[in-house]
């Protein structure tokens, strides 16, 4: 396989017909010197976009060659590249094609009424989707794609908006009716394209290694998730597109923390615009980019940031005068994050493994994203998992609010719990899939009723009402700690009906409000006050298992109250209060990775402060660093530490080594440090 390299670019390239002179600026040793300039070494270049013009001399299909394209652009950019050690990937556009789509109708995918899916004929827009089961595959995509292996030295193919589409088009209908499948339940045609997409990746895979056995090749959906392990052979790596304006801060974390558990490279992907793709001069502000890169590094990823080739064919050089020293910087620190494996102490069992939602686009993701930002501002070292590998690597998992419980999974968590792990679940984990009953005996709790409904029939429990209609209170015990006082906290979101069984500790209490709000009875603007006498337990403790009955974490995703991420993380000490990380006299929003070099025998702390703001009504910016002074920090190391030193600067550190735990301070802290144990 051709190397996966650090320093990344995704060269967008949609480019209309309706403007001319494509490519007339282009200069490949401009090309190439802007690129080194930056830093960059490997960058995605374009075959053909999402409008469907080509952009090389295809002999194949001429008749979608750009008509202003002015010489063989993509060709030359590869000789460009390739001349200064560049690696370049070629892009292809793979579901959507505007000029195909509009001359061959009868690829396109097809909503259940018969609707042309995506773009209608008046959107200024592209987005019509072509079926992967159409004739398209082997009339068109397949012999473009081996024109481009026949043609050009190819590193790898990046294959983009390739995904499982709901399609009732004429082939998937025939298709489904000779597989004795439903095509009226969408469940099961939601089934059959997961398996078209599935052969389609395992046929376009041959294809490529056929011709080229180690060209890189990934396929983008956008997401990625638990849904890819079972695609993983068609990957040679995974690529995380996560732009935070547009996916938000919070996703590019919890979905690295999952790919870098499936035994795969991947890169992390976000974006110089200051909103999305497409956004022509704009420029992010040079401390987010700085942010959102190292952050790569920290949790053991490699970088790519997307931009758009200016129709002319020239780079905008302020992009990369943007890009340059945070992509120096970012080959400086190379050497500490080469071949590493994150350190751990806690698997958090995504609810995403679980969702039965038809489209993936409206799942809800809530719950994994609010156990995330809670560890992460704990300073805990976790993964995020799906149940399906080895759990024993783990001190303790979290099961977030909606992890259903049956068959092998409840299995292994048995196994697992009684060779002395420890769980922390929260609101519908452990239950079963209907949420009818706890299928984990191990919680120590049971269902005593489903709780109220609202004016619609729907089941009040874990859902958000405007004005908390069905809100709760908590009040914690003693025992939880006193990072809070034992005083009521309100639970916005309603919890689950339970009761404790007799070996079970009680650590907080539900409280209910006078009365639920309804047209018949409120109180002021919003939930009723607390009536003062608990109704029954809201967190509980059996052996190594504490069971929280509210979504903390759905609800600390949705408003962050700050008695979840206390509990939640007072319940975590409890049971491990010797973390592999400790700091000390550091704000929540210092992030900590522990990522460990086997081959180097080191471990590489990572500490990044960053500040989020949400300044516009739209996404969160990053624009001030402020420096953190005297940091303390504890690591918990296997083995006997000779040196604690900055890096790549090498500035030494005073250190202690007691009972395996290397405790130091860093005198200052500007935005992101990589600290060495050796």
């Amino acid at each position: 396989m051709q190397e996966l390299r650090f320093r990344q670019v995704h060269l967008d390239f949609h480019t209309s017909e309706a403007i001319e002179g494509i490519g007339a600026a282009f200069s490949p040793e401009a090309f190439a010197a802007t690129l080194e300039r930056a830093h960059v070494n490997s960058i995605n270049i374009f075959a053909r976009g999402h409008h469907g013009w080509i952009y090389y001399d295809s002999e194949r299909f001429p008749e979608q060659r750009h008509p202003h394209l002015t010489s063989d652009l993509l060709g030359q950019q590869l000789q460009a590249c390739h001349r200064h050690g560049i690696t370049a990937p070629i892009y292809v556009s793979v579901q959507i094609d505007n000029h195909l789509a509009d001359r061959h109708p009868e690829w396109r995918v097809r909503e259940a009424d018969g609707r042309l899916q995506g773009a209608g004929p008046y959107d200024a827009g592209f987005g019509k989707l072509l079926c992967l089961n159409s004739p398209y595959v082997s009339d068109w995509l397949e012999p473009f794609v081996q024109e481009i292996l026949e043609r050009f030295e190819v590193d790898g193919m990046w294959f983009d908006i390739v995904d499982a589409r709901d399609c009732s088009c004429a082939y998937c209908k025939a298709g489904m009716l000779a597989g004795g499948i439903d095509p009226c339940d969408k469940r099961q045609r939601m089934g059959y394209a997961q398996a078209v997409l599935e052969r389609f990746m395992a046929r376009m895979t041959t294809l490529v290694h056929a011709r080229v056995p180690d060209a890189l090749i990934f396929y983008n959906a956008g997401h990625v998730g638990p849904r890819h392990r079972g695609m993983l052979p068609n990957f040679t790596h995974l690529e995380l597109e996560s732009l935070p304006s547009g996916w938000g801060y919070p996703h590019y974390a919890i979905t690295q923390r999952y790919a870098r558990t499936l035994g795969i490279v991947n890169v992390g992907m976000t974006g110089k615009f200051h909103t999305l793709w497409g956004d022509f001069s704009s420029y992010k502000n040079p401390a987010a980019l700085q942010y959102e890169c190292f952050r790569m590094l920290a949790l053991a990823s490699k970088c790519c940031v997307g931009d758009q080739l200016l129709p002319s064919g020239a780079l905008d050089p302020t992009t990369y005068e943007l890009l340059e020293p945070v992509y120096a910087s970012v080959e400086a620190k190379e050497p500490w994050c080469h071949g590493v494996e994150p350190r751990v102490e806690i698997g958090v069992i995504t609810p995403e493994a679980f969702d039965e939602t038809v489209n993936r686009r409206e799942m809800d993701l809530g719950s994994i994203m609010g156990c995330n930002r809670m560890l992460e501002e704990g300073g805990y070292q976790f993964d995020i998992i799906d149940g399906e590998g080895d759990l024993s690597a783990y001190r303790l998992l979290i099961l977030p609010d909606k992890v259903p419980v049956g068959g092998a999974l409840r299995d292994k968590l048995d196994a697992y719990l009684a060779a002395g792990g420890a769980l922390i679940a929260s609101f519908a984990s452990g239950m079963n899939r209907e949420q009818s009953a706890f299928a984990l005996d191990a919680l120590g709790v049971r269902l005593t009723g489903e709780g109220p409904r609202d004016a619609e029939g729907h089941l009040a429990r874990g859902r958000i009402y405007r004005n908390y209609d069905f809100a709760e209170y908590v009040r914690p015990r003693s025992e939880l700690g006193a990072d809070l006082p034992c005083v009521e906290h309100v639970a916005y979101l309603r919890g689950m009906q339970i009761a404790a069984d007799d070996d079970t500790v009680v650590l907080a209490d539900i409280v209910p409000t006078h009365f639920d709000r309804s047209y018949q009875h409120w109180c002021s603007h919003r939930q009723a006050p607390s009536c003062g006498v608990a109704s029954q337990p809201a967190i509980t403790q059996r052996d190594r298992v504490i069971y929280f009955s509210s979504p903390v974490f759905k609800q600390y995703s949705y408003q962050a109250p700050r008695w979840c991420r206390e509990l939640v993380l007072a319940a975590v000490r409890r049971i491990l209060p010797d973390p592999l990380v400790e700091l000390r006299n550091a704000p929540t929003g210092l992030l900590a990775t522990l990522n460990r070099q086997p081959a180097e025998a080191r471990d590489i702390l990572h500490l990044l402060y960053y500040v989020p703001e949400r300044r516009g009504e739209a996404f969160d910016v990053i624009e001030d660093i402020v420096p953190l002074h005297d940091v303390g920090v504890s690591v918990r190391c296997d083995r006997v530490v000779s040196s604690v030193r900055t890096v790549p600067e090498g500035e030494a550190l005073d250190f202690e080594q007691t009972d395996g735990c290397v405790s130091f301070t860093l005198p200052r802290l500007v935005g992101h440090q990589m600290i060495e144990c050796k």
